[in-house]
């Protein structure tokens, strides 16, 4: 993907205009134009990536102090109670614009917004064996 088809790739390079809350050399917060409710804002790697996989492990800690600085300030200055902090990692999860990017978004008494969630069930030894799967990919990596 070229940069200039990647609207946050845009936005970082001052090429496409936004509300610019906090950045560093790592990450840009912003606030989201679609809302979820105002403040709803948005921290976006400098680096182009597709997925949180693909996040250059050097960059980690000046995202995180984004995520961090941004959260922090919609507390404070919109005195909220709580909030969300989620990512949609590839089409099925609900991804849109394919530079990953954390969602920050308020949250209030009585919002009305629900996580619906239908929680499985490991049956016999699926558990020991999903572990196995999962840790033989990560042994696999290193």
């Amino acid at each position: 993907m070229k940069v200039t088809d990647c609207v946050f790739c845009r936005i970082i390079a001052r090429a496409e205009p936004a509300q610019i809350l906090y950045e560093n050399e790592d990450a840009i917060g912003i606030l989201d134009i679609h809302p979820v409710h105002l403040g709803h804002s948005l921290v976006i790697p400098k680096f182009h990536c597709a997925e949180f996989g693909q996040l250059p492990p050097d960059t980690f800690r000046g995202f995180m102090t984004a995520l961090s600085e941004v959260s922090r300030a919609l507390v404070k200055g919109l005195d909220l109670e709580g909030f969300n902090i989620f990512s949609n990692n590839g089409a099925v999860a609900g991804q849109s614009v394919f530079h990953f990017h954390f969602h920050i978004t308020p949250r209030y008494e009585n919002d009305d917004i629900k996580f619906v969630l239908k929680l499985k069930q490991y049956s016999d030894g699926e558990l020991a064996s999903t572990a196995d799967r999962i840790r033989a990919s990560i042994n696999s990596e290193q």
